[in-house]
């Protein structure tokens, strides 16, 4: 089924290449559009996706939290070690 943009673009091409022509160019330029957007598509992320990334960056802020804390102690530990030497 047409729609209203496609009835138009047929009747504005018909008037100059006719009608067999007219039909296979709206029917190209249908597909091309189509096509366009399938490949778009193709790269867009989904709701699950953006789910999925989330909870990676969760558990990477954590990992990030814990290597933090723990060279935060050594650091501590170093500098004590080396003020009680004397």
């Amino acid at each position: 089924m047409m729609e209203s943009s496609e009835i138009q673009l047929y009747e504005l091409i018909k008037q100059r290449l006719g009608e067999k022509e007219a039909g296979a160019f709206v029917l190209f330029i249908e597909s091309k559009i189509e096509h366009g957007f399938f490949e778009t598509k193709k790269t867009l992320a989904s709701k699950e996706d953006i789910a999925n990334l989330k909870t990676d960056i969760a558990t990477s802020k954590i990992e990030i939290l814990r290597w933090v804390f723990g060279f935060f102690i050594t650091l501590v530990l170093a500098i004590l070690g080396l003020y009680f030497k004397k």
